[in-house]
């Protein structure tokens, strides 16, 4: 509780912050920020979810500077750079699904929307927009003091900044969703794959809804401008933050623990599995005709859909040039990423494909 010394006219909240709350749920992101870095370590899929460590760092960082906050709730340094890691750490969080969604598309090229070297730099340059427009309104919106305008145009920022990522969000969902009914209808749909699917599934569902309750936070901001007094519930109640701030990236974080793609997943990009559902080969990979300007221009392909002659390499459908992993396969539940001494001289050979 802020100290009865303290005048709440001068205090930066509107309601009096908890000391406790912030600090248990930084431990929490930071036992799960622990947990991801040894992931990636064991399974070596670092490559692929190193977003997740970046983003629980930051989002860890942001909850740490909110409990120091909350007892210096007059220093208006101290809430903003909490107010702007706590706001950036979700997006970057995001960044980890976008590039796992590239590594499912090279995992199964034949089901790919669109070119699996593509979605991470397409998603990641969408994200640091968002990023962008979040950071500079959260800065905004947490100096302006008595200023409405700034405080407005800060709102205003943040609200644009959600509703961007909410769109990535629907994106992301549709692709894996293409991906998932393709390969359904190929039969190809092994147990790994669904796991991948599914955890996309539902992290992506959980920042949607994280969006979707800060940009009505946002809103309800606007038609309170200057409000200090009966501000309504969600601006004047602190558990609103944890339940749809952190609750939603909690579940987030965690669920990535649990469901580490490392697990399910090749670390080799080459890697892909053939059309028998069960069989893993290395393949030369994602190989597009075009130039890379025509790839950024036209990531989707459209005009080989429509002529009916895609630019990328059907590799797949040659499968006799291309050498079976013997280890096991990740369709069957008989391979892994782990560092095992038996394991890293199996993979040894392929090794160069990485």
């Amino acid at each position: 509780m802020v100290s009865a010394t303290t005048d709440k006219a001068e205090s930066i909240y509107l309601y009096n912050p908890s000391h406790i709350l912030p600090a248990v749920f930084a431990a929490i992101v930071g036992l799960s920020l622990l947990f991801h870095v040894f992931q990636n370590y064991y399974y070596r899929f670092s490559r692929v979810t190193f977003f997740l460590c970046w983003g629980g760092l930051l989002f860890t960082i942001g909850w740490i500077l909110r409990c120091i906050s909350s007892y210096h709730p007059t220093n208006v340094d101290i809430y903003i750079a909490s107010q702007v890691f706590i706001y950036v750490g979700p997006p970057i969080y995001s960044a980890s699904a976008y590039n796992l969604v590239g590594r499912l598309m090279n995992y199964l090229p034949m089901h790919a929307v669109l070119n699996p070297n593509r979605v991470l730099i397409f998603f990641i340059y969408v994200g640091a927009a968002v990023e962008a427009i979040t950071v500079a309104g959260a800065a905004k919106n947490a100096s302006a003091g008595s200023d409405l305008d700034k405080y407005k145009s800060g709102g205003t920022l943040v609200a644009i900044g959600l509703i961007l990522q909410a769109v990535v969000e629907c994106v992301v969902v549709g692709l894996v969703a293409t991906i998932h009914i393709r390969c359904s209808r190929a039969r190809m749909l092994s147990p790994n794959v669904r796991k991948v699917c599914f955890t996309l599934y539902g992290t992506s569902t959980f920042v949607l809804l994280r969006c979707i309750c800060r940009a009505v936070e946002s809103f309800d901001m606007f038609s309170k401008l200057g409000c200090r007094v009966d501000c309504g519930p969600i601006l004047s109640n602190e558990w609103y933050l944890y339940a749809f701030e952190l609750g939603p990236m909690l579940i987030f974080t965690w669920w990535m623990n649990l469901m580490h793609p490392g697990r399910f997943l090749p670390r080799q990009k080459l890697r892909y599995l053939c059309p028998d559902g069960r069989t893993e080969r290395m393949g030369p990979g994602w190989t597009d005709r075009r130039s890379r300007w025509e790839t950024f221009a036209d990531p989707l392909d459209l005009k080989g859909m429509f002529t009916g002659k895609p630019s990328h390499e059907e590799y797949w459908l040659r499968e006799d040039q291309w050498p079976v992993c013997k280890e096991g396969s990740f369709a069957t539940g008989t391979a892994t990423n782990t560092r095992s001494t038996s394991q890293a001289k199996e993979l040894a050979p392929l090794d160069h494909n990485v």
